[in-house]
């Protein structure tokens, strides 16, 4: 305290100080930024500094910060109860969340969902059931894919750095096909022959349970799927018994035009996994499937104590309201289109932009140099975000060797707010000579 009796005023330097000593260096952070308050697509960190999100806490707050719908629900909930653990005594809201995923899941078939954490739970647990109603042990991902940094998260996703360096052994019986990435030189038909390859050297078909794939990559770049792909996948899963499992945790609740991004793809997903943009900023994630699949089970099998947590399951209810009400599904595909738009006009003027790509409001750049794919420029895109961040504005970055800017907007932002980062970006690369 001064001399005065004011308590000092925070300063970010202080508190990364502090975090330093007592967090481990594992635990990583993107900007040396604490936040005070937030609303929309605007945070104010604890030095009073405005900054614009682009990140959305990783593609979580698609509704914005704060939603006032979402705020009140929660707020309603917290006078009511938090917590009971829904397996001992259960509540109306949890059965509601569970109904509303089943009935907007693609497809005909009769769905059931069941309620986790977050996202790496829910993979977790569409491998379970997968293999309980398979009978089979086997699972295909993708490389490049991300989810989660649990053992078997890790064990599934396609990227080795940061996320497997130092953990493994990982669990056994996962095999890795390349991603279709036309930028990359891998087409459809190599990966699908890749998988058909797999069959005949690592793993018969008849002992996988489940082929995984997020619709569009997340870490891996922002990747989305080509069109025809999960189509393809979807036969080769009928030919052979197999299950397919959607991971939407990042690409669902609206982030790519369509509350399920598969539902872009005309195919309907055994399994999908949800997480992230449904709690609106509250920590709850989902598994949706085919009835039958779900129930494949034995009581007890499924389940986590604070699964479904009752302030959480308030604010996801809210959520599915505010994407409604507010059109944001629309408003993902029209943001996207406009993000697009403006960086392949500012494409056309640095050379280092190789790509402009996304699905709805999933939006990428990838950063090479003189725009060849075999030499990413990870040095530029994190130049651009530490320029970004001087001027105000937030951004993350991804891909394979971390050269991909991914565009994360809450779907709520402003045309005006929208702009103003947008344009921070272009002066960014002009200013790093990109």
């Amino acid at each position: 305290m001064n001399a005065r009796n004011e308590t000092p005023a925070k300063s970010n330097a202080a508190l990364m100080a502090r975090r330093t000593a007592a967090l481990p260096r594992g635990v990583g952070q993107a900007h040396p930024l604490f936040a005070e308050r937030a609303e929309n697509a605007e945070i104010w960190d604890v030095e009073g500094r405005r900054w614009i999100d682009f990140c959305a806490g990783i593609a979580v707050v698609n509704t914005g910060h704060c939603h006032p719908r979402v705020m009140a629900a929660a707020r309603q909930q917290l006078d009511k109860f938090t917590h009971t653990c829904f397996q001992v005594m259960a509540y109306e809201s949890y059965v509601e969340l569970c109904e509303r995923l089943n009935a907007a899941a693609p497809g005909n078939t009769p769905k059931k969902s069941f309620l986790v954490n977050s996202g790496a739970e829910a993979v977790e647990n569409a491998v379970k059931i997968a293999r309980a109603a398979t009978g089979r042990s086997g699972v295909i991902a993708f490389g490049g894919g991300f989810h989660g940094r649990t053992m078997f998260g890790m064990a599934l996703t396609g990227k080795v750095a940061p996320y497997k360096i130092k953990f493994g052994p990982f669990p056994a019986e996962i095999f890795h096909v390349p991603f279709p990435d036309a930028l990359h030189g891998v087409s459809e038909d190599e990966s699908i022959t890749a998988i058909e390859r797999t069959f005949k050297y690592s793993i018969e078909a008849s002992r996988v349970a489940a082929i995984l794939i997020e619709p569009v990559q997340g870490e891996g770049g922002y990747v989305p799927a080509p069109l025809g792909f999960l189509q393809r996948l979807r036969t080769l899963c009928d030919a052979h018994g197999i299950l397919l499992i959607a991971d939407e945790v990042q690409t669902g609740i609206a982030r790519c035009g369509k509350l399920f991004a598969t539902e872009h793809y005309g195919v309907e997903p055994d399994i999908i996994t949800l997480a992230k943009g449904l709690g609106g900023g509250m920590t709850v994630s989902a598994v949706v499937g085919k009835a039958a699949v779900m129930d494949a089970a034995d009581p007890g099998g499924l389940g986590l104590t604070y699964a479904g947590n009752p302030v959480a399951v308030a604010s996801a209810l809210a959520v599915l309201d505010v994407v409604e009400e507010e059109k944001l599904c629309e408003r993902a595909m029209q943001l996207g289109e406009q993000m697009r738009r403006r960086f392949n006009a500012m494409k056309s003027r640095f050379a280092s932009m190789a790509e402009v790509r996304g699905l709805g409001a999933m939006t990428a750049v990838e950063f090479c140099r003189d725009g060849d794919p075999a030499q990413p420029a990870a040095d530029l895109a994190n130049a651009l975000k530490d320029e970004a961040a001087r001027r105000g504005l937030l951004l993350l970055m991804c891909g394979t060797y971390g050269n991909v800017l991914r565009v994360m907007v809450p779907l709520t932002l402003s045309d005006a707010v929208l702009k103003e980062g947008m344009d921070i970006i272009e002066a960014s690369l002009e200013a790093i000579g990109a």
